[in-house]
């Protein structure tokens, strides 16, 4: 999904505007894939781990981009598989478009997920953001998995409370999260207080994005 409605901003060296998501760079293969790294080895994904040094087990996320484009592929699976063997713990950020496995790789039974469905302010086709049977199952089967949605002030005034309450009903026991959409700590600042009068009326959780609020757009922080 590009996701193009969010409306968050990159500009490239020749001064081109990209319109996405706020990691538009982690998804468009037509102007960042020379940036990309390819790995061809879950010793390769494993020597991210070696990095630091980890006094306890931590919470290993996978975000993207959409992580779950791998859910089959063997070399993730082990990666996976070793990831929870050291005591940490997976967790996936998915937009729940693609379900998973879990008799097959019962390594996903272990994971939480954080569906990330998105609403009508994407941009995106409802029938391609909203796929019941998937949703349904990564919330039921999971260990743990909880809604997230990212709103901007202007889709408040819409019937969004509406949406969320009908993707909600696909898992009705499914906590809540809302999250203010933007590609900058000032967009984020932005559309937090209208959010969190949302969060207080309908009883939501509101999740802030405090990675942005401390590095902002910098990345590999």
């Amino acid at each position: 999904m590009k996701c193009e409605g969010f409306g968050c901003e990159e500009i490239l060296e020749d001064k081109t505007t990209i319109l996405g998501c706020d990691t538009i760079y982690a998804v468009n293969r037509e102007y960042f894939s020379k940036n990309w790294n390819s790995i061809n080895s879950a010793k390769e994904l494993l020597n991210i781990l070696e990095l630091y040094e980890f006094p306890y087990p931590v919470d290993v996320v996978l975000t993207g981009g959409e992580p779950l484009i791998y859910a089959n592929d063997e070399m993730f699976i082990e990666f996976l598989n070793t990831i929870h063997q050291k005591g940490h713990r997976v967790h996936f950020e998915t937009n729940g478009s693609l379900g998973v496995d879990f008799e097959k790789y019962p390594i996903y039974k272990e994971c939480y997920f954080a569906l990330s469905i998105k609403l009508s302010n994407s941009g995106e086709a409802f029938k391609k953001r909203v796929n019941p049977g998937i949703i349904h199952s990564l919330a039921t089967n999971s260990k743990k998995a909880f809604f997230k949605f990212s709103i901007g002030r202007e889709s408040i005034n819409t019937p969004l409370e509406k949406e969320i309450q009908d993707i909600v009903l696909i898992s009705p026991s499914t906590e809540v999260y809302c999250m203010p959409l933007g590609g900058s700590k000032a967009e984020i600042e932005e559309n937090s207080e209208s959010l969190v009068e949302f969060c207080k009326k309908t009883g939501y959780n509101f999740s802030d994005r405090l990675h942005m609020r401390i590095w902002d757009k910098q990345k590999g922080v």
